[in-house]
């Protein structure tokens, strides 16, 4: 193909040039010089340059219109190495006017670009990954304008897919390029629900593949693009108005989808890209790139937060273009979801049968996710970083939730060991199957009751499977998160009577509300706060909103339909305001009887011990309450300052440390003096040998995630009580810090299934 004259200035113009060239067929290495000669055309440039990333990681000369010919894949640069290697590693373009004098600078003298001074390099995105960098040059001084900037992004856009489709490089080359990650990767996280898992890669909201990149009709994109952009404000307008359900995202993070969503710089940037000849879909892809490859190098902690956004906000975008947002997903049989995080309901949105593992990239043990997921036996590793960057739709992925480690694209040896240990773990839940029915005696005769967690109604199901004596917890805040509005009494009333009912004969503890801190409903107005986890939440928020807090006690007693009711207070700091929120149970008693309404035949009232201040003030407290729970969870946050939703910090101290275990013995015993009944709910409650130390220290009620019930009775049916006392009081007489180590040595010494 013959080129005559300078070509019109522009990227639409530009393409089209790039697109007859590529028709015109001829080998794969005279079409890539041909593009790059009409790109330096095009941008009035000396030189036009395309390196591609190889395997190695190493950056190599793939074409290249004014520089040496012969350096054309024999020159290659290191990671980081000279400007094109800066490029890769920030994500960003470089606009240099003297490029010789940047310190970053590298000089190949095989290429003869001596004479060069003004460079503007771009980063190759493919999926928001840097896979090459495109270079133009000129030997005059001068920086180049925003519009050749935006000019040259948009062309790498391009580029990048038609590398990808094969259309400019040959396919024996392509095997060489690093277009998507192909090697075995081990990524080392936190374990949020136990458990092993290995299936195939599922991203969660991916994006609705681009079918067409250039577009012949700016006009009709536009309007496409403006048209989804509106309907997309409108939905989260909505949402946060609280007139139409939440599904996931916290209202925290909904404020600041609709803060980008409105946001004129990214309004425009999308515009722009739809201007320049790209279709409405290639403009959120290309938006959405620059995005990453920017706020992924960030530093800042928040500028990252805000990367993930985005995403979720150009994945939205991206539907409403498609029109079938709403359509359901489908899964492979064996299917890992992958996500950057999640909310409680997006779990509950998938196919629990083909779903066998999740990973995230953030996330916290604490999450209602890692909490649903837990409930449905879900294996999930969470605080995997670059997670989203490192692994592609379809990729064969092992979630190792026993040690906290993904493993990408496994090889085959890690496959094979990781399916004998699955087949491990279910030989041992048919030995759990087994231990279904058998009371849970110790070996010295002490009957410890094993109670489930519970908050979903598919728990309900499983409750009779799992061998559980009860429900020792169950949480009620979950009907309210993934409602449209607040719950009628009507439908709060037919949640709790179906727990009762399928419950049967065995004992529900229900508690209220625990909404607030990280918990915060699109319905329920609450401002923003530093510190939520210390804020306005459980049952602080329900004295503040009594007609929320009675409403559901109404419902409560209600659905008891004249059976035994059994209710507990949430994050109660002080005596006065368990007086308080028990006079409002007492008051809606009254209520319902003057109404004529049946009255609970055994009415239980009690109290998480989950504030440090309470356990200061036990000798007040016992004497009001009919039974206490101990939240574990957050007593441990709590008494060590440690945020156990933060990564850095959840991991400093331990349940099986002295001063944890000293404050458990303090509750236990003044329980023990006052006769009131106690039990241990939480992650605690559910180890066998955090359990083991529990049943050790005189507790003989604990309440678990449905997983744990299993093992822990398996412990138990070995433990011999009174030795196992014995030698954990004498460890506790001792002033060292972690005590696992120790307390393990001791189970194991005395026989104990751990």
């Amino acid at each position: 193909m013959a080129i005559t004259g300078l070509a019109a200035r522009g990227p639409r113009s530009l393409l089209r040039q790039i697109r007859e060239a590529l028709a015109s067929g001829g080998p794969a290495q005279a079409r890539l010089d041909m593009v790059v000669r009409i790109i330096a055309l095009s941008m009035v440039a000396e030189v036009c340059s395309l390196y591609l990333r190889r395997a190695t990681s190493d950056l190599e000369l793939f074409a290249t219109e004014g520089l040496n010919p012969d350096a054309v894949h024999n020159t290659r640069l290191k990671p980081g190495e000279g400007l094109v290697g800066e490029i890769m590693r920030l994500g960003r373009p470089l606009n240099l006017s003297d490029a010789p004098n940047h310190p970053s600078f590298s000089y190949r003298p095989e290429t003869g670009e001596d004479p060069y001074h003004a460079f503007l390099g771009v980063p190759v995105l493919r999926g928001g990954r840097a896979i090459g960098v495109l270079v133009v040059q000129n030997r005059t001084e001068r920086l180049y304008s925003e519009d050749e900037v935006e000019d040259l992004q948009i062309i790498a856009m391009v580029l990048a897919e038609m590398v990808a489709g094969g259309e400019l490089v040959d396919e024996a080359e392509l095997k060489g390029v690093e277009l998507a990650p192909h090697r075995p990767e081990r990524l080392k996280g936190l374990k949020f629900a136990e458990g092993l898992a290995y299936g195939e890669a599922v991203l969660h909201e991916a994006p609705v593949a681009s079918q067409q990149l250039l577009s012949d009709d700016a006009t009709r994109e536009e309007e496409r693009l403006k048209t989804a952009i509106g309907a997309l404000q409108s939905q989260l307008d909505i949402m946060l108005d609280g007139q139409h359900g939440i599904v996931g995202p916290s209202f925290e993070v909904l404020e600041t989808y609709r803060m980008f969503a409105h946001d004129r710089g990214w309004n425009r940037s999308l515009e722009e890209a739809v201007r320049s000849g790209l279709t409405a879909e290639a403009a959120v892809n290309r938006v959405r790139s620059e995005h990453r490859a920017r706020l992924s190098q960030a530093r800042d902690p928040y500028l990252r937060e805000r990367l993930h956004d985005l995403e979720d906000l150009n994945d939205r975008l991206l539907r409403h273009l498609s029109g079938d947002g709403a359509a359901p997903r489908v899964l492979p049989e064996n299917a890992i979801l992958i996500a950057r995080n999640l909310g409680p309901a997006d779990l509950l949105e998938y196919d629990r049968t083909k779903l066998k593992g999740v990973l995230l990239e953030e996330g916290s043990g604490i999450s209602h996710a890692a909490i649903i997921a837990r409930a449905m036996d879900i294996p999930l590793v969470g605080g995997l970083s670059g997670l989203r960057d490192r692994v592609s739709q379809g990729d064969p992925v092992i979630v190792d939730a026993e040690s906290g480690e993904a493993y990408l694209r496994p090889r085959p040896d890690v496959i094979e060991a990781i399916m004998a240990r699955i087949e491990v773990r279910n030989l041992r839940r048919q030995e759990f199957a087994r231990l279904r029915d058998t009371p849970a005696f110790t070996r010295d005769g002490a009957k410890i009751t094993l109670l489930m967690n519970a908050g979903l109604t598919v728990d309900i199901d499983i409750l009779h499977e799992t061998g559980a004596e009860g429900i020792g917890l169950f949480r009620t805040e979950f009907q309210f998160m993934v409602a449209e509005e607040l719950p009628r009494l009507e439908a709060q009333t037919a949640l709790y009577s179906h727990v009762i009912d399928g419950a049967g004969d065995l004992p529900v503890i229900f508690r209220t509300l625990d909404l607030g801190g990280d918990k915060v409903l699109p319905y329920l107005e609450a401002d923003r706060e530093d510190n939520p986890a210390l804020g306005w939440r459980a049952v602080r928020l329900g004295l503040d909103r009594p007609a929320l807090l009675r409403l559901q006690l109404r419902a409560l007693i209600w659905a008891a339909k004249g059976r035994e009711l059994r209710v507990m207070f949430p994050l109660v700091t002080t005596v006065e305001e368990f007086r308080t929120a028990r006079a409002l149970v007492d008051h809606e008693i009254t209520w319902a009887g003057r109404r004529g309404r049946p009255t609970p035949s055994v009415l239980r009232v009690g109290v998480m011990i989950e504030a440090p201040a309470l356990v200061w003030h036990l000798d007040a407290l016992l004497s009001m309450v009919d039974f206490v729970s101990v939240g574990t969870n957050d007593l441990m946050q709590y008494l060590f300052a440690a945020d156990r939703g933060n990564p850095r910090v959840s991991e400093r101290y331990d349940f099986l440390s002295t001063p944890a275990l000293r404050v458990m013995k303090t509750i236990q015993d003044a329980c023990a003096e006052s006769g009131t009944p106690v039990s241990v709910c939480g992650e605690m409650a559910g180890r066998p040998l955090e359990a083991f130390a529990l049943v050790a220290l005189g507790f003989d009620r604990l309440s678990m995630p449905p997983s744990g019930v299993g093992p822990v009775k398996r412990m138990v049916l070995s433990l011999d009580r009174e030795a196992a006392r014995r030698g954990v009081v004498h460890l506790l007489k001792g002033s060292g810090g972690s005590l696992r180590s120790e307390i393990e040595t001791l189970a194991r010494k005395l026989y104990v299934s751990i």
